[in-house]
């Protein structure tokens, strides 16, 4: 049976973990050092009122972060006031996933892609050249359960880099990265064909991704798995805080 879009939200939160939390009244604040907009959001875990999101605010900023609330599926009165307060919506995200042996069917093709950590040399250059620099690198290395990084060759060339880690028997994949001269050749199904094949020898029973809406090519590419959108959520950013 397909987990519910909170379990789905919890294996976010573990296997994309912030460098610390704390609670402040009805939220949870996140401090990301530099991981991103995933550990540095601010979520509700209780009922809040717009009397509270000021308290949400300076937490944000005491920490040097701009003011980001992520919103989840029933935050849909937070969602309002932070539109009333004038914040506007950034990276809405869909969350795929599938059973493991619904992905894990076929074996990519021999030496195109590998598991190993710790992450190599060649990858921490390929991440960065996609934008995924050290402090996301650090959230990698925080992860607490069964980890990994991908590593994909193609064409007698480098192909590409990823991450999965499991929580709760869930494995996630972050920061799938397919170099540009590789992309559109089959090396990001490559790279889910092998995390799902990792996920099921490490007794993961369903194999998850999340990515940004508006990312045509990875949206048809899950979908072409067989995975399935469980869930959604999106950021609100005061407006002054967008560079």
């Amino acid at each position: 049976m397909m987990p519910g879009a909170r379990t789905f939200y919890e294996v976010v939160d573990a296997t994309w973990p912030a460098a610390t939390t704390r609670r402040e009244g009805p939220w949870l604040i996140r401090e990301g050092q530099g991981g991103g907009q995933r550990v540095s959001a601010a979520t509700a875990i209780d009922p809040v009122t717009p009397a509270d999101i000021p308290q949400a605010e300076a937490a944000m900023q005491a920490l040097g972060q701009p003011r980001l609330f992520q919103v989840r599926a029933g935050d849909e009165a937070l969602d309002a006031m932070l539109d009333a307060r004038g914040y506007v919506v950034v990276d809405p995200v869909n969350i795929y996933a599938a059973p493991v042996e619904a992905v894990a069917t076929e074996r990519p093709p021999r030496i195109t892609t590998f598991t190993v950590w710790e992450p190599l040399a060649i990858q921490i250059d390929m991440w960065a050249a996609g934008g995924v620099g050290p402090g996301r690198i650090a959230v990698m290395h925080r992860v607490k359960g069964p980890k990994t990084s991908l590593i994909g060759r193609l064409n007698d060339h480098p192909g590409g880099t990823g991450f999965v880690a499991i929580h709760d028997g869930v494995a996630m994949v972050h920061a799938l990265e397919v170099l540009p001269h590789q992309r559109q050749q089959g090396m990001g199904r490559y790279f889910m064909r092998e995390a799902a094949f990792w996920a099921q020898a490490n007794g993961a029973s369903h194999l998850a991704v999340v990515c940004t809406q508006g990312n045509d090519g990875a949206n048809a590419l899950y979908s072409s798995l067989g995975m399935t959108l469980v869930g959604q959520y999106h950021y609100r950013k005061y407006e002054e805080d967008i560079a």
